[in-house]
């Protein structure tokens, strides 16, 4: 029941009397919010440069955690040996010619003329955390800052300061964040990426803040009219303007749980027979929810999707990911395009390194890759990347560049130039420091260049 309709809410102005009890109960609910309008109003206004003209709106990660084989999937080599190829020594052709790309991608083979390659990404680091880093955000680890990384970059210059109205968050991680960096660095906490938490691959997809196991929308309706009731310090001082700024917080919260805003993530409504072809599994299903986000206008769209760090076993479990993979990577682009979303949307396919391209068959590896940064491959698609292309390429075992050396601040400043975001903008640092979106030469950086051959 709203306060307009209580008829024990006081009038605006009225000589109000407040027990100690209906202060305490009336301040857990506003508390928060009063301390959320402060910062906003201290937060700093962010002066943008003049913007590149854009090609793309949005970007979708995948974000292959743990480091996915080069060898075995977008660079093949089956002339290596069973020491290097395995089972998997059967590359396919796609419907580019002289492009080839491993057995198990048939669904990916079959769209090569929607992405292009990568083959000579490296940056020489080989462990998680660090290359995770990297990769991420474009600056060597070790440093003094901590850079933020491309999708607190996007949510920072394409983001609510920048005109993006939808109430849902510029940046989504499907489902759970790494954990392995602070994704916003120096932007602060502003600017780190809402996970949703939960698996879109359930029957319901329950994202956390938004919906909850055994809550009803009825429930949630009755929770929020209590709400209202015990709110006595907001009805006696509505007309003040951070209660009203937290009456807007409140409404568009609501409407994200309640209203047409939180059903984005209802993917119920879409047909069963596209649902099947993304695959109904966690990853699967992760990529149908971020096509949907994008069309909702979401600037940032990451999904982690676990389980490459393949030390042991490493093709038992290439047998059960590689399919789910190509399944929802392919669907996706396919769905992307057929919706005339994909030329808007930026795709970037790929993890923190690659794995050795040398099979570790002792024990107790049986057949285990290990982490490689010295080379590794990365998919760009849409949003003003051409397809059906290479950059670059690698030895006759995938072990080191041959040609066109890609460093991850040479793909990250090309993805910024797309997105209409100067790679030398300048980035808001707290203690005023002159830090910018992309490092040059003059920071100690190799620089591979723009990649102007696919843009």
């Amino acid at each position: 029941m709203s306060d307009k309709n209580n008829s024990s809410s006081p009038k605006p102005g009225a000589n109000v009397r407040l027990s100690r009890r209906e202060i305490l109960k009336g301040s857990l609910y506003t508390a928060a919010g009063l301390a959320l309008a402060g910062r906003c109003a201290q937060a700093s206004a962010i002066t943008a440069p003049a913007p590149l003209k854009a090609k793309a709106k949005s970007v979708i990660q995948i974000w292959m955690w743990g480091g996915p084989s080069h060898i075995d999937t977008f660079d093949p080599k089956p002339d290596a040996g069973n020491d290097y190829c395995g089972p998997l020594n059967k590359p396919i052709a796609t419907n580019v010619d002289g492009i080839r790309i491993g057995q198990s991608l048939p669904g990916l083979a079959k769209l090569a003329d929607k992405y292009s390659i990568i083959r000579s990404m490296n940056h020489g680091n080989n462990g998680h955390e660090t290359a995770s880093y990297i990769t991420q955000t474009g600056r060597k680890a070790g440093g003094r800052d901590v850079f933020p990384c491309v999708g607190g970059v996007v949510s920072l210059f394409k983001g609510r300061k920048a005109g993006y109205k939808g109430l849902i968050p510029p940046y989504i991680v499907l489902t759970r964040p790494q954990g392995r960096f602070s994704e916003a660095g120096f932007l602060g906490s502003k600017y780190k990426p809402f996970a949703t938490g939960g698996d879109p691959g359930k029957r319901e997809f329950l994202v956390e803040g938004i919906a909850a196991p055994g809550i009803t929308r009825a429930r949630q309706k009755a929770r929020r009219e209590l709400m209202h009731k015990l709110d006595k310090l907001g009805g006696a001082m509505k007309d003040d303007p951070r209660i009203k700024a937290l009456a807007k917080s409140e409404d568009e919260a609501y409407d994200l749980i309640l209203g047409d805003a939180g059903k984005v993530f209802d993917l119920s409504t879409e047909k069963e027979e596209l649902r099947e072809a993304y695959g109904m599994n966690t990853f699967g299903q992760s990529c149908l929810m971020a096509r949907r986000l994008v069309e909702k206008g979401v600037p940032y769209i990451t999904i982690n999707y676990n389980g490459w760090d393949t030390h042991k076993g490493h093709f038992q479990t290439m047998r059960r990911k590689l399919p789910n993979l190509d399944a929802g990577m392919s669907t996706l682009l396919t769905d992307l395009s057929q919706r005339g979303l994909l030329d808007s949307t930026i795709v970037w396919w790929g993890g923190e390194f690659g794995r050795t391209p040398k099979i570790q068959w002792d024990p107790p590896w049986n057949g285990g890759r290990s982490h490689y940064g010295r080379v590794f491959s990365t998919v760009v698609a849409g949003g003003g990347f051409k397809g059906g292309h290479v950059v670059g390429s690698t030895d006759a075992k995938a072990e080191t560049v041959k040609d066109r050396p890609v460093y991850p601040w040479d793909l990250i400043g090309s993805m910024y130039e797309l997105l209409g975001i100067d790679p030398k903008a300048k980035l808001p640092h707290p203690q005023g420091r002159t830090l910018l979106a992309t490092p040059s030469e003059s920071d100690g950086y190799k620089i591979g260049g723009r990649l102007s051959e696919i843009m």
